[in-house]
């Protein structure tokens, strides 16, 4: 039973919450923005809890759809599906289990972000499919990773406004940036294996273009935040963010797989600075 357990807790990447935590920063963010400030616990904890379960349910599925490719790339080679220690139909499952738990939370909330729920869905499920015909399937594994900014809007508003999918665009190329880092530690293997990501398309430009990401992202989420917060603050909370991304271009410039999966790893803590400017904001 420990076997197993540790085995669906490897599907899930329990040991790795770097990854909800870059789905869970902007969507409380964007509750906060919508809320006009705290939005109340209920919110707060359905979007953490369904955060966390939805980004478990997509690693089931990813690991189902990507089990071939998975065993001729080092750094996933010995995922619990692809090595066969479960099989697609345990780890599909088990993610419908997770979704199911999701959407009973979104069903405490409202009629239109039970709606949105459905959308957030079916791009969750495209994802892992775009790898193999779109050129920059990251730009798809944005609009997925940025979907809950619009929940957050509509479980608060009833409506989902042109702000919110504003901040989904900034947010979009937050995750271009950070998955760019993250199919650059893999490269070499996607090459080999035909796969499709945005560090073979961007090639040579692939540090300059991640830069550039980073920066039309804070320049967004800039725009919309700032006038709710006294500049000398917004540009303290700027300074951190951006102190972060010459760090970040610091560990990719030689494109090291240590350096790149090292500042993939530390991208929450950009999530986790705008989520703590915009708190400020609102104070």
């Amino acid at each position: 039973m420990k076997v197993r357990i540790a085995l669906y807790l490897d599907l899930i990447r329990w040991n790795r919450p770097a990854g909800w935590l870059l789905l869970l920063w902007p969507s409380l963010a964007a509750l906060w923005i919508a809320a006009g400030g705290f939005p109340g616990w209920h919110l707060v904890i359905v979007f953490t809890l369904g955060t966390i379960l939805m980004r478990s349910a997509g690693c089931c599925v990813n690991d189902v759809a990507d089990r071939e490719f998975d065993k001729h790339v080092k750094r996933t080679a010995n995922r619990p599906v692809t090595s066969g220690a479960l099989s697609v139909k345990q780890a599909l499952g088990f993610g419908a289990v997770l979704a199911l738990l999701a959407f009973g939370l979104v069903l405490t909330t409202n009629t239109v972000t039970i709606a949105w729920s459905f959308a957030a869905l079916g791009i969750a499920l495209v994802y892992p499919y775009a790898k193999r015909y779109v050129s920059m399937p990251q730009a798809v594994l944005g609009v997925a990773f940025s979907f809950g900014i619009p929940m957050a809007y509509a479980s608060v508003q009833a409506n989902v406004p042109l702000q919110a999918w504003v901040l989904l665009l900034g947010n979009l190329f937050w995750v271009l940036a950070y998955d760019t880092e993250y199919a650059m530690v893999d490269r070499d293997d996607d090459l080999r294996i035909g796969m499709k990501t945005s560090a073979i398309t961007l090639g040579r430009l692939d540090v300059v273009a991640i830069v550039g990401f980073y920066l039309i992202h804070l320049g967004v989420w800039s725009a919309v935040v700032q006038g709710r917060i006294g500049m000398p603050l917004w540009l303290a909370v700027m300074a951190v963010a951006m102190a972060q991304v010459v760090w970040h271009g610091a560990l990719i410039r030689d494109r090291s797989r240590e350096g790149c999966f090292k500042a993939f790893r530390l991208n929450h803590w950009l999530g986790c600075t705008l989520f703590g400017g915009v708190v400020l904001a609102y104070l």
